[in-house]
């Protein structure tokens, strides 16, 4: 299993190479989903070059830009790679360095493994099972074997919680009534509310780091959007839970749209 780890994150840091070179271009071939959402050349090519690297796994794959497997088949899969070659879109069209590369391992409905890649910034995120959680900033480590990989990293969280406030990180591009009418209703114990906005999965890395308290998203996402930093989150300690029922965040539904969760 710990070289389907070194694997994963081999294919998130490429990918992310391939998305650096169109990010550096004038021309980002921009399309229109059926969604209505964007989707950009950017977006292809990490997923074609995850997909290669991932298939020397031999575990099935499920893609937001690959060809969708009927829910009969994908049922029946016990452990998959979830993958969101582009998280954050629209950051990536806007240019401001705020989107990710997603790889998750998900076993039995459960999001186990996760890789999280902000090329631009040049964070990498790990969530490993039995391991812990890890935040990576030297680039001379990201392709060495994750034991090494590991060493050079540093664990989640990084910090402990705000004496004075209590951080809530919000959607950049999502930000809407709703959540508005949840942070206002937060019991932050007395703490001044200070609210920050970050785009792509980055948000629940920063509650896995320690950065932020809990984050909200009471809007749209699909499952590929929150499965690899839902195993960061985990593997920090924390978890991401639905806003109704308060049970962990499922994957592999029939209907892959997440319900409203909060990440704490």
């Amino acid at each position: 299993m710990k070289n389907n780890y070194s694997i994963a994150i081999r294919a998130a840091l490429e990918a992310g190479n391939a998305i650096l070179e169109v990010y550096g271009t004038d021309d980002f071939g921009i399309e229109i989903k059926k969604d209505e959402s964007p989707l950009t050349l950017a977006d292809r090519r990490a997923h074609e070059i995850i997909e290669t690297h991932l298939k020397e796994t031999g575990i099935p794959i499920l893609s937001e830009e690959g060809a969708q497997t009927p829910y009969p088949e994908r049922s029946t899969w016990n452990r998959f790679w979830l993958v969101d070659p582009l998280d954050g879109t629209k950051e990536f069209i806007n240019r401001n360095g705020e989107f990710t590369v997603n790889i998750a391992l998900v076993e039995d409905g459960k999001a186990m493994f996760g890789v999280v890649y902000a090329p631009v910034i040049n964070e990498l995120y790990a969530g490993i099972p039995g391991r812990g959680a890890y935040r990576c900033r030297k680039e001379k480590n990201f392709a060495q074997p994750i034991d090494y990989l590991l060493q050079f990293s540093d664990p989640l969280p990084l910090e402990e919680p705000d004496e004075k406030r209590f951080r809530v990180v919000a959607s950049r591009s999502h930000y809407n009534e709703e959540t508005q009418r949840f942070v206002e209703s937060i019991d932050s114990g007395g703490k001044e509310i200070s609210l920050v906005n970050r785009g792509s999965s980055l948000k629940l890395c920063m509650v896995a780091s320690g950065e932020a308290d809990i984050y909200p998203r009471l809007g749209p996402t699909m499952e590929w959007d929150t499965a690899a930093a839902h195993a960061v989150v985990k593997a920090s300690g924390k978890n991401v839970y639905r806003a109704d029922t308060g049970e962990e965040l499922s994957y592999n539904k029939q209907n892959l749209l997440n319900p409203y969760f909060v990440v704490k």
